[in-house]
């Protein structure tokens, strides 16, 4: 089964791209992060791709490694996932459309431990609030900007230098051999 070969690509760049090679491409639908360290990247693929369904949710750790990939046939909703995957916790809600596949990789650990009012976390105690559901974010009101080093309340660039503008290059689909 194809959804067991592409666990093998236990890094996020790796896997898109081994996607990318098997199915003839994706389209990027959503990303959703819960807490520091959880990231869902929810990828549409093509039509009669070898695979159980259409939709894929990547969950990846904070450096991209992949942990768990999970195939739909729709787009789940975000407290949808989150109450299938923790379902004592009463903050997550909703019908989650049936799991046509999943597997999980070395790098998974259950991500409920994450969201916990004790759970880890690299962000000073002022600099972080309570993301519903739990875990920690960034402070959003009289923060202190993303953890990337840009400021959108500045409109500027903490120490960070731009790669070159290629927006307005669209010879190509961004996701596409």
């Amino acid at each position: 089964m194809m959804l067991q070969e592409l666990s093998q690509q236990l890094g996020l760049g790796s896997l898109l791209a081994e996607i990318n090679s098997r199915t003839g491409g994706y389209d990027l639908v959503d990303h959703w992060q819960q807490g520091e360290f959880h990231h869902d990247v929810v990828l549409r693929v093509p039509e009669g791709a070898a695979l159980p369904g259409p939709v894929l949710v990547v969950a990846t750790n904070c450096n991209g490694g992949v942990k768990e990939i999970i195939c739909f046939a729709s787009v789940p909703a975000r407290g949808a996932l989150w109450h299938h995957r923790c379902p004592d916790n009463q903050e997550f809600s909703g019908e989650l459309p049936p799991v046509l596949g999943s597997v999980r990789t070395i790098h998974w650990f259950d991500p409920c431990e994450l969201l916990g009012p004790d759970a880890r976390s690299e962000y000073r105690e002022d600099a972080r609030e309570r993301q519903p559901g739990g875990g920690w974010k960034l402070k959003t009101e009289g923060g202190t900007g993303s953890a990337c080093g840009h400021d959108p309340a500045r409109g500027q660039d903490r120490g960070r230098e731009r790669g070159p503008d290629r927006s307005s290059d669209r010879s190509k689909p961004l996701f596409a051999p």
